[in-house]
């Protein structure tokens, strides 16, 4: 768990406020976290907090394009973001009834998770534990180009098949040669699939992958004689 811990910076006196005062509710999901305007998370700067807000704000309008369950009430409770950087896929999604589980992995160049619990969302590092069948949707951003020289596509798919609800949603993107291949573990697993352009036009390799997990029943159920 030494991972996962995100400690306060220290401060000097009792009277200030260790990491930076926060907002309230809600403004702090788009307010830069103080972690970012002060320059303690490499690379990410309040340009790049505001941009990728802006990103994903356009992503989920292009999501419920092809998902136009994405959002209805009732439809997705539990959500899993397994590569959530700063937590713009679940800003984005903050005005539906939903909950999701933000995942930095340890193989992310950067450590974001105090950035994503300033925002005042919930989250934790890869070395997790869930119940089985805990997720309606789950989203993977990159998620099989991170793991490519450590995991094998179908040990991700089958553990995302362990921890996803029957008929549960999933959205990947990803290049579009390993799409091609988890895909076709994918129809393994009898899930429904699809492979979609990006958002900004076919030209792009980057594609995504939407799936269902089919709600499986034994044979003997599926025999009406029985």
């Amino acid at each position: 768990m030494q991972t996962c811990l995100n400690p306060l910076p220290e401060v000097s006196n009792k009277e200030e406020t260790s990491g930076g005062t926060l907002n309230n509710w809600p403004q702090r999901l788009k307010s830069t976290p103080p972690r970012i305007s002060k320059g303690t998370i490499k690379s990410v700067t309040p340009q790049t907090f505001s941009k990728d807000n802006e990103l994903w704000n356009k992503r989920i309008s292009y999501y419920k394009k092809v998902n136009n369950q994405l959002g209805k009430a009732g439809r997705y409770r539990n959500l899993l973001d397994m590569n959530a950087y700063l937590g713009g896929f679940a800003a984005s999604l903050v005005k539906y009834p939903i909950w999701v589980m933000n995942v930095v992995p340890i193989q992310a160049k950067v450590d974001t998770l105090g950035a994503i619990y300033e925002r005042g969302l919930i989250g934790m590092c890869e070395a997790m534990s869930t119940y089985p069948r805990t997720y309606d949707l789950i989203h993977a951003d990159s998620v099989f180009s991170l793991y490519n020289d450590r995991c094998e596509l179908e040990d991700i798919l089958l553990e995302m098949d362990r921890v996803l609800r029957p008929e549960g949603s999933v959205i990947i993107r990803d290049d579009v040669d390993i799409l091609v291949k988890v895909k076709s573990i994918i129809n393994g697993l009898d899930w429904e699939s699809q492979i979609v352009d990006h958002e900004d036009g076919p030209l792009e390799r980057e594609k995504l992958l939407f799936a269902v997990k089919k709600y499986w029943t034994s044979p003997a159920s599926n025999d009406i004689s029985s």
